[in-house]
């Protein structure tokens, strides 16, 4: 280890375990560098100071015994996740950021530098630095099974500054490589597979996982005895390079405004590399991440990749998993988009049966459709194999009858968001159902509670909140109500985690969390227009947070109505901090499905009829005034939520904004953030942590 470099204290070391091998065709033999940190596939391989240190030893042993090849891979299923990031928020001083900068650089530019050829075998999860790494080598291979590949350090508030800005955009091509290390990180951390990374050519060949490291050797023999060429097109370092690096601005444009450092950083890193020599330009690389590993964005966004790491994983409060039941069918009352995408994902995730259930057979049969259609896509898209996809539409069915829910486990209604009508629903199904039968709800805003007040078996209901689009976002939302007992609260933890979903209990309270801080701090947003306040003022007035969307934008998302749903019931909870506003109940009356319509450079504006019908009465507000209010209305909401107890603590707030709401990660989380700025004391009198 290089002096220079200081020692993480709880580093997880990965080792570098080197033999030498003899290959069938090969004049010599390879030498197998295996990258292992002594745990399975649940801790990744990473690599700190201690880490860097075992491959430069391990690089010293294979030189010296002078092998025809050089091949780096990883244990079973994962190859390198990067950077150890959890002893960056150790470093303090400038110099220490700089060493591990520097370290990096030095050992991994050991295989680009390298008089023998060297090859990185990527058998499994490959993320960063160890891209990065892989990125060094002169030859990668890759296994079809890799699911998780990519560069996601602009989504924590980092650059790939071990490298990366340099060495992809030579080898793909400026614009694949914006894809890769900006867009693809701030379209919620969106990961590559096997065969979307190896057409975008970051890989020379694929192969398949069963005999993956046999087949890699083989055809690194053919390369380095001449019968495999390796042909790569040269990147256009003309006009197609800047048009690239604009189109990545305007992604971090769009998604930050300018909020967090780190892609803007990568962007300008990327045209240096357009003119400059490696050498120089990983120099500059050196400098921007020894600033970013000191700024309060990385610092933010190392907690919340903590959070979802670890918290979300294990949340807190949950009875022992030994108590959930089997469920072996699963039943959905209604079979709107909802309810369809609902059906969808207990399908691919549980593949069990699963029924539908609506008030007609034509709805019914749209909703199968529906699920059809989307598994004849997954089939299309190479996702699910014909048998797989054979097997899953012969498991779903539907029927304008609820007495098919008679062996079901597990039955979740989602039906319009009406107390009456969803007391309705699990009265009736009580009456077909098993007495062990799980009922939940999808409510947004209603009392799980008060759905289960007249059941004879209260203690089976369950709320199981989902967020829009329910395939892609992360955040379940489970209330326990009153009554709710501890098998059927750790029967739906199962089903969320089955679903690959993140859960947090949450108490039966209004709008549970997710909603309820939403809608207090969008209702600071709408009184400002009922005031007089522009509504494209107002809309931008929290751009500086650098939220993935704005405030009108999202209301566009999730619907007028349903907003003014949730702000009512909401009002009628707590009438002194929720209102309903004037014009939003126009905006709904009129039929309008935002604030907003679209010019034909999808540029928005606001809709001239929706203009025409603002009322308003009061003062309006400039940006800067907006943006205090609706933040400190969040820090008091936040507080006496923690008060009520509708979660455990200050984490789960923020664990339901990142996963639920899309709260960026430079922010770090909500509450981190109010007691960063200052607001959580000025408003509430204390910091939350």
């Amino acid at each position: 280890m290089s002096s220079a470099l200081k020692e993480f204290p709880n580093e997880v070391v990965t080792s570098s375990h080197v033999r030498f091998v003899r290959v069938p065709g090969l004049d010599g033999e390879a030498a197998l560098i295996t990258l292992d940190n002594g745990h399975d596939h649940k801790k990744p391989n990473s690599f700190g100071p201690a880490g860097l240190a075992s491959l430069d030893k391990a690089l010293d042993e294979v030189f010296a015994h002078e092998p025809k090849l050089i091949a780096i891979t990883g244990k079973p299923f994962i190859f390198l996740a990067g950077a150890d990031i959890t002893g960056m928020p150790l470093i303090s001083d400038r110099e220490d950021a700089l060493a591990i900068a520097r370290e990096g650089h030095r050992v991994f530019a050991r295989l680009k530098d390298s008089a023998i050829p060297t090859f990185a075998f990527v058998n499994g999860a490959v993320l960063g630095g160890g891209v990065e790494l892989a990125l060094h080598c002169h030859y990668r291979t890759l296994s079809s099974g890799a699911a998780v590949i990519a560069l996601p350090e602009t989504f924590l508030g980092l650059a790939p500054t071990w490298g990366g800005t340099m060495l992809l955009p030579h080898l793909i091509g400026a614009d694949k490589a914006v894809k890769v290390i900006i867009e693809n990180p701030l379209n919620q951390n969106k990961m590559l597979r096997a065969p979307e990374a190896f057409a975008l050519g970051m890989f020379d060949t694929m192969l398949e996982p069963a005999d993956f490291i046999e087949e890699s050797l083989a055809w690194a023999a053919k390369v380095v005895g001449g019968e495999i060429t390796v042909e790569r097109p040269e990147a256009d370092k003309g006009e197609a390079w800047d048009a690239a690096l604009a189109r990545g601005k305007a992604v971090a444009d769009m998604k930050l405004h300018g909020a967090a450092p780190g892609p803007y950083k990568a962007l300008e890193l990327m045209a240096l590399a357009k003119d400059v020599d490696f050498t120089e330009g990983t120099k500059a690389e050196d400098e921007v991440l020894a600033d970013l590993i000191l700024s309060p964005e990385l610092k933010a966004g190392l907690y919340a990749f903590d959070l979802v790491q670890r918290r979300a994983k294990r949340p807190v409060g949950v009875p022992d998993k030994s108590l959930a039941r089997k469920v072996t069918k699963v039943g959905v009352v209604g079979a709107g988009l909802m309810a369809s995408q609902l059906a969808l994902l207990f399908l691919r995730r549980l593949e069990v049966p699963v029924v539908l259930t609506d008030l007609d057979q034509e709805r019914v049969d749209k909703g199968v459709a529906y699920v059809h259609g989307e598994i004849d896509k997954l089939l299309y898209k190479g996702r699910v194999s014909q048998d797989k996809a054979n097997r899953l539409k012969a498991a779903i069915s539907g029927s304008v009858d609820k007495q098919v829910f008679a062996d079901a486990d597990f039955v979740i209604e989602a039906v319009f968001e009406e107390l009456s009508i969803k007391k309705q629903v699990f009265a009736e199904l009580e009456a077909i159902v098993t007495d062990e039968c799980v009922l939940a709800t999808n409510t947004s805003s209603l009392s799980v509670t008060a759905m289960a007040a007249d059941l004879k078996h209260p203690e089976r209901v369950v709320g199981f909140h989902f967020f829009n689009p329910v395939g892609m976002m992360p955040l379940l939302e489970i209330a326990r109500g009153e009554a709710t007992d501890d098998p059927t609260l750790a029967t739906a933890f199962a089903v969320c985690k089955t679903l690959k979903k993140n859960g947090v209990l949450v108490k039966d309270a209004p709008a549970f969390v997710v909603n309820r801080l939403l809608t207090r701090f969008m209702g600071e947003i709408l009184k400002a227009v009922d005031e007089g306040t522009d509504p494209v003022t107002a809309d931008k007035s929290v751009e500086p947070l650098g939220l993935p969307l704005s405030p009108f934008v999202l209301l566009q998302l999730v619907g007028p109505a349903v907003a003014k749903h949730v702000a009512q019931t909401l009002h009628d909870a707590f009438p002194d901090r929720y209102g309903v506003s004037s014009n939003l109940d126009r905006i709904v009356a009129a039929g309008k499905s935002g604030i907003y319509l679209w010019n034909e450079k999808g540029q928005p504006y606001v809709d001239p009829e929706i203009e025409a019908m603002l009322v308003t009465d009061g003062e309006p507000s400039t940006s800067e005034e907006l943006r205090e209010r609706a933040v400190a209305a969040v820090a008091d909401e936040a507080r006496r939520m923690l008060d009520e107890g509708v979660v455990a603590a200050p984490e789960d707030l923020d664990l339901c904004m990142l996963l639920g709401a899309g709260w960026p990660f430079h922010l770090g989380g909500v509450t981190p953030y109010l007691d960063r700025t200052g607001v959580s004391e000025k408003v509430t009198g204390r910091r939350f942590h």
